[in-house]
């Protein structure tokens, strides 16, 4: 059995951790849990972190649990929150557990043999037959109002600094589902630790807490660190919201670019958290790149292990020979293979021009100076022609050429291009 505490450590993957949690977890195979709440059909890499300290878990011969919060996630954890979150119903939660659920399933075996398999479950399934009065009475009676009130998350929503409205009952009641589902994991399933973001440590010591007093069982906290960027912006965010694990929500295009353009400093510590790379390969990883930055190695390693491991091998080669294509290494058979999204990922922001597909039998003049601004007039679109600096989806054209539908991408695209680095795009409806 390896040493997991060990593990996350030089990883640089631990914030918080209770006294003797790594003794304990020397001693024999133990279950841990983290909590997911199901806001939406699909985790971003802002979940990353803790589902790779479940990955790790598993890795060093643990049992790892992912509870899906099924029943908290009807309430809103107030954690790291200025106002009340909206509230789901059961049909888009089951919507959204399912989703996650087959997202985790490139992390962690579920269907191992082994005693270490990892294991789904739902908060909602032992919290929907709980009455309001029975939870009052055999919860709510052991944690006190003071207890709860000195926690982080609900100090600093009655902090008037914060500009919240305060809190309701529905979210200030979240620690003690959340400490309840800690006390029902460690009484049924043996379950003695509890890991997560580091916004979550009050939440989770209250379940230790529950644990001690209720159960007269020990039990263990550990968190992560909240991953930051080297610039001060929010890690996993970019212009067009969260990097989705989806790849219809976030392309794997979209996704490797991502990583591939973190900076040097970013990338030394993500290798480490994101990637199941032992120490020495990374630190060899290191030491070639600070010979060699412009290379970008580290970089380049990351978007690749990362990629594979949330999408698929396949994936990760139609993202690299996407990316090629903005740097002349493609030809039009690359840009045929590509989908729409990743097409219209990949050349995002370059100008666009619509014409209709009768517009295709008009002479290229006409469409690239008249029917388009691709070019600022016919004479300058001459010259570029004879020239031979015109480019139609990579392939050089002379004036003569005529564009068709046998030109399309995805039956709906051409490519132009100017010399190398000036693209358009022709949207043909």
């Amino acid at each position: 059995m390896k040493n997991f505490i060990e593990e996350l450590r030089w990883r640089g993957m631990i914030q918080d951790i209770m006294p003797e949690t790594e003794e304990h977890l020397m001693e024999e195979m133990r279950s841990a849990y983290v909590g997911i709440d199901p806001t939406a059909d699909s985790l971003h890499i802002g979940h990353l972190v803790s589902i790779m300290m479940l990955k790790h878990f598993q890795a060093c011969g643990h049992k790892p649990y992912a509870l899906i919060g099924g029943a908290t996630g009807m309430i809103g954890d107030p954690s790291g929150k200025s106002a009340e979150r909206n509230l789901l119903n059961e049909e888009t939660l089951s919507k959204n557990i399912k989703g996650i659920h087959s997202q985790l399933e490139r992390f962690l075996d579920f269907n191992t043999s082994e005693e270490n398999g990892a294991v789904l479950v739902n908060n909602y399934d032992w919290m929907k037959d709980f009455s309001f009065i029975d939870f009052a009475r055999d919860i709510g009676k052991h944690i006190t109002v003071n207890y709860m009130m000195a926690k982080d998350s609900v100090k600093k929503r009655f902090d008037p600094e914060e500009n919240t409205a305060g809190m309701s009952f529905t979210e200030f009641t979240y620690q003690l589902i959340q400490g309840y589902d800690f006390l029902h994991l460690f009484q049924e399933k043996n379950c003695t630790l509890q890991m997560g973001g580091s916004d979550q440590w009050g939440n989770i010591t209250t379940g230790t807490e529950m644990i001690r007093r209720i159960a007269r069982g020990k039990a263990y906290a550990m968190t992560c660190p909240l991953i930051t960027k080297a610039d001060g912006t929010k890690f996993g965010k970019t212009e067009g919201g969260n990097i989705w694990l989806d790849a219809e929500l976030t392309s794997p295009y979209r996704f490797y670019q991502y990583w591939l353009n973190v900076s040097d400093d970013d990338a030394e510590k993500y290798i480490k958290i994101f990637t199941m790379l032992n120490e020495q390969e990374i630190t060899e990883l290191v030491a070639k790149h600070k010979e060699e930055p412009h290379l970008r190695q580290l970089q380049k390693r990351l978007a690749e292990e990362i990629t594979v491991m949330v999408h698929s091998k396949e994936d990760l080669e139609n993202a690299v020979q996407a990316s090629e294509i903005l740097f002349g290494k493609a030809t039009s058979e690359n840009l045929k293979a590509l989908n729409e999204k990743t097409f219209l990922d990949v050349f995002d922001g370059v100008p666009q021009a619509e014409i209709s597909k009768e517009d295709l039998n008009e002479d290229l003049l006409e469409i690239f100076a008249t029917k388009t601004d691709f070019m600022k007039s016919k004479g300058e679109a001459r010259r570029a022609l004879q020239q031979n600096s015109i480019s139609v989806n990579k392939d050089k054209i002379a004036e003569d050429y005529q564009l068709s539908e046998n030109d399309l991408i995805n039956n709906k695209f051409i490519l132009l291009q100017r010399g190398k680095k000036n693209y358009f795009v022709l949207v043909v409806k």
